[in-house]
């Protein structure tokens, strides 16, 4: 028999918080209707740009997922490390990867966690319920189910921000036959600040709460399977993968929690492969994920790279797979391509030879870029 609705309630924080989840609450079964227009005005309008993936409407009706639903678990996990902000790092010699990517992949590790506490959930409960687990990978406005659930508010940005944690968090939610009690969802707080708005390089943020994906740098950089608009190219600063800034100058992230968990934090060179030493014998500070060198993100082989970023969202980069490229993995080429952007907006000659010699690789994407940015170190 199912054990009281607040009793479970309470038993459900309690081993969400013991698996290391930060923040738990439980939304309706249903999408708030007016996340639900705001999702399909954005369709009809074409922002989304090449994820077709978001096209699929059971995003609409929780049913189409879990006919039997009755409530949604919903999780965060912060992955913010305390390491300085993207808007603080301005060396052009360097490029920028979202902090998010710096670890581990958060999906095999919310996955595993979220497993974990389902199957503890079944043996309290102690009676049969479906259940169905999402991390970012199927047709969920997770975003949307997190604020009915009283894990934040979706700021002007369209980050989850939540009071006491800022935004810097990743979600996972639990479909359930469960009927469980909802939470209340937090008001907004954003009221009249429009930093994000104004500090977004390439104008993605349309209007407060409208992102246009095709502009924003972290689909620029990791969705977008082609060649990168010209237009936008030189905004793009010396991002190599994912953008932070709009969450980096949130005032609400001022105070964010910090995560220890190791695997958030960002690898380093010497803990994947032996670091040279220099012509003296002393051994070469170790590049990391965090901050790292241009010319080193370059100058990675394919198996450096493989090695350097297995199991991490980086390898999930996309990139358009041409029948010249085929040698090359996708989340190389794209790693590549998005190199080579960066160096030609640091202006710095030094980096030329590499970028002659990128213009050479068999892949006609990574040749266009990359004598695009030999024409920005003319200029």
């Amino acid at each position: 028999m199912q054990q009281p609705s607040l009793d479970l309630k309470a038993w459900i924080r309690q081993a969400a918080a013991g698996m290391g989840f930060d923040i738990c609450g439980i939304a309706p079964p249903v999408v708030p209707e007016q996340d639900r227009q705001r999702y399909l005005l954005w369709l009809q309008q074409g922002l989304y740009g090449e994820m077709r993936y978001m096209e699929r409407h059971e995003r609409q009706d929780l049913r189409q997922l879990l006919p039997s639903i009755r409530s949604v678990i919903c999780v965060a996990m912060v992955y913010h490390t305390g390491h300085p902000l993207s808007t603080n790092c301005s060396d052009p010699n360097r490029g920028w990867i979202s902090r998010y990517a710096w670890g581990e992949d958060y999906h095999g590790i919310l996955q595993e966690r979220l497993e974990k506490l389902l199957e503890e959930l079944r043996t309290f409960v102690n009676c049969p319920f479906d259940a169905k687990i999402y991390v970012d990978t199927g047709p969920v406005l997770e975003r949307a189910l997190a604020q009915a659930a009283g894990l934040g508010w979706i700021g002007k940005n369209t980050c989850l921000i939540h009071p006491n944690t800022g935004s810097w968090f990743f979600l996972g939610e639990i479909l359930t036959s469960l009927e469980l009690e909802p939470d209340q969802p937090v008001t907004d707080h954003c009221g009249t600040c429009t930093r994000c708005i104004e500090a977004c390089p390439t104008g993605a943020i349309t209007q407060p709460y409208v992102l246009d994906a095709r502009r924003c740098i972290s689909y620029l950089t990791v969705e977008l399977r082609g060649t990168i608009p010209e237009e936008l190219r030189s905004d793009m600063g010396r991002h190599v993968f994912g953008c932070d800034i709009c969450q980096d100058v949130c005032p609400w992230n001022g105070k964010a929690l910090v995560s220890h968990l190791p695997a958030f934090q960002p690898r380093s060179e010497e803990s994947v492969f032996s670091v040279p030493s220099d012509l003296s014998g002393s051994q070469k500070a170790p590049a990391s994920t965090f901050n790292p060198p241009l010319d080193w993100l370059a100058s990675l082989t394919e198996e450096e790279f493989r090695r350097l970023f297995r199991k991490s969202a980086v390898k999930r980069a996309r990139h358009s797979t041409s029948l010249m490229a085929l040698s090359l993995s996708k989340g190389y080429r794209g790693l590549l391509r998005n190199v080579t952007v960066a160096i030609g907006n640091s202006r710095q000659q030094k980096y030329r030879p590499i970028l002659e010699r990128l213009a050479q690789l068999p892949d006609p994407i990574i040749q266009e870029h990359a004598r695009w940015a030999l024409g920005r170190l003319e200029k």
